[in-house]
């Protein structure tokens, strides 16, 4: 019976592949093009279906209501945020 080599140990640092040339894990290069910086989601099922809303920001701001008056409520909350926002509005001085 033959002796099997030993396996060589994995090198520190390296970087894992999924396949041949690609990269797991994120880009450490930013993004140029047009993001998401807030959102406002409104929605229902069916006509008869309570509605659901989303509000998020990318300062942190996530919230989810149900029914018609919290979405109406909610509706102008995300309008009065996003002209408040920090993270929305830097840009807008700056021009």
């Amino acid at each position: 019976m033959t002796a099997r080599p030993p396996r060589p140990a994995p090198a520190v640092g390296a970087e894992k592949v999924v396949a041949e040339g690609v990269r797991s894990g994120s880009d450490p290069r930013q993004a140029t093009g047009p993001r998401i910086l807030a959102m406002l989601h409104i929605g229902a099922a069916d006509r008869n279906a309570s509605p659901t809303a989303h509000s998020w920001c990318s300062c942190g701001r996530d919230l989810k209501v149900f029914g018609h008056q919290q979405v109406a409520r909610l509706a102008d909350d995300h309008t009065r945020h996003r002209s408040q926002c920090p993270l929305l509005t830097e840009g807008k001085e700056a021009a």
